[in-house]
Protein backbone atom coordinates (compact mmCIF):
# COMPACT_ATOMS: atom_id res chain seq x y z
CA UNK A 1 0.00 0.00 0.00
CA UNK A 2 0.94 3.42 -1.05
CA UNK A 3 0.61 6.13 1.74
CA UNK A 4 0.74 9.69 0.93
CA UNK A 5 -0.03 13.16 2.59
CA UNK A 6 -4.23 12.68 1.89
CA UNK A 7 -3.67 9.39 3.50
CA UNK A 8 -1.91 10.38 6.79
CA UNK A 9 -4.60 13.24 7.17
CA UNK A 10 -7.05 10.74 7.16
CA UNK A 11 -5.06 8.83 9.54
CA UNK A 12 -4.63 12.04 11.90
CA UNK A 13 -8.21 12.51 11.90
CA UNK A 14 -9.57 8.77 13.15
CA UNK A 15 -6.99 8.71 16.05
CA UNK A 16 -7.39 11.83 16.68
CA UNK A 17 -3.45 12.72 16.49
CA UNK A 18 -1.73 15.75 15.23
CA UNK A 19 1.69 14.97 13.14
CA UNK A 20 4.27 17.80 13.41
CA UNK A 21 5.02 19.35 9.73
CA UNK A 22 9.01 18.11 10.11
CA UNK A 23 7.58 14.48 10.66
CA UNK A 24 5.33 13.78 8.37
CA UNK A 25 7.44 12.54 5.32
CA UNK A 26 9.29 9.73 8.16
CA UNK A 27 5.39 8.85 9.61
CA UNK A 28 4.59 7.93 5.99
CA UNK A 29 7.87 5.99 5.25
CA UNK A 30 7.63 4.24 8.55
CA UNK A 31 3.79 3.44 7.73
CA UNK A 32 4.86 1.84 4.67
CA UNK A 33 7.67 -0.66 6.55
CA UNK A 34 4.50 -1.74 8.96
CA UNK A 35 1.87 -2.58 6.22
CA UNK A 36 4.64 -4.18 3.82
CA UNK A 37 6.06 -6.27 6.67
CA UNK A 38 2.06 -7.23 7.02
CA UNK A 39 1.67 -7.60 3.57
CA UNK A 40 4.28 -10.39 3.81
CA UNK A 41 2.32 -12.25 6.23
CA UNK A 42 0.16 -13.03 3.30
CA UNK A 43 2.69 -15.26 1.37
CA UNK A 44 2.40 -17.42 4.15
CA UNK A 45 0.59 -20.80 3.12
CA UNK A 46 -2.64 -21.40 5.15
CA UNK A 47 -3.95 -23.80 3.37
CA UNK A 48 -5.87 -26.89 5.65
CA UNK A 49 -5.59 -24.72 8.48
CA UNK A 50 -8.68 -23.97 10.70
CA UNK A 51 -9.36 -20.35 10.91
CA UNK A 52 -10.60 -21.00 14.18
CA UNK A 53 -7.82 -22.38 15.53
CA UNK A 54 -6.86 -21.62 19.27
CA UNK A 55 -5.01 -23.24 22.10
CA UNK A 56 -7.85 -22.05 24.78
CA UNK A 57 -9.89 -24.81 23.63
CA UNK A 58 -7.25 -27.81 24.31
CA UNK A 59 -5.79 -25.86 27.11
CA UNK A 60 -2.41 -24.58 27.45
CA UNK A 61 0.30 -27.77 28.06
CA UNK A 62 1.52 -27.73 31.84
CA UNK A 63 4.74 -28.43 33.45
CA UNK A 64 5.45 -29.29 37.04
CA UNK A 65 5.56 -26.26 39.28
CA UNK A 66 8.59 -26.92 40.85
CA UNK A 67 11.46 -24.49 41.96
CA UNK A 68 14.57 -24.24 40.48
CA UNK A 69 17.09 -21.83 42.32
CA UNK A 70 20.63 -21.44 40.94
CA UNK A 71 23.05 -19.79 43.11
CA UNK A 72 25.40 -18.32 40.85
CA UNK A 73 22.29 -16.11 38.73
CA UNK A 74 21.40 -14.70 42.05
CA UNK A 75 24.82 -13.30 42.76
CA UNK A 76 24.94 -11.72 39.02
CA UNK A 77 22.05 -10.51 39.99
CA UNK A 78 22.44 -8.62 42.94
CA UNK A 79 26.48 -7.58 41.95
CA UNK A 80 24.41 -5.22 40.04
CA UNK A 81 21.79 -3.86 42.43
CA UNK A 82 22.56 -0.67 44.00
CA UNK A 83 22.90 -2.20 47.37
CA UNK A 84 22.79 -5.54 48.96
CA UNK A 85 22.83 -7.39 51.98
CA UNK A 86 22.59 -11.03 52.74
CA UNK A 87 21.61 -12.03 49.80
CA UNK A 88 18.64 -9.39 49.46
CA UNK A 89 17.88 -5.94 47.92
CA UNK A 90 18.44 -3.60 50.08
CA UNK A 91 15.57 -0.21 49.02
CA UNK A 92 14.98 2.80 51.02
CA UNK A 93 12.75 2.54 53.78
CA UNK A 94 9.50 5.02 52.27
CA UNK A 95 7.34 4.94 55.36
Amino acid sequence: MKFDDAMLQRLEKLSMLKIEEGKREEMIRELEKIVGFVDVLGELDTEGLDPSFSTLECGTPMREDRPDENPEIRQIILENAPDAEEGYFVVPNII
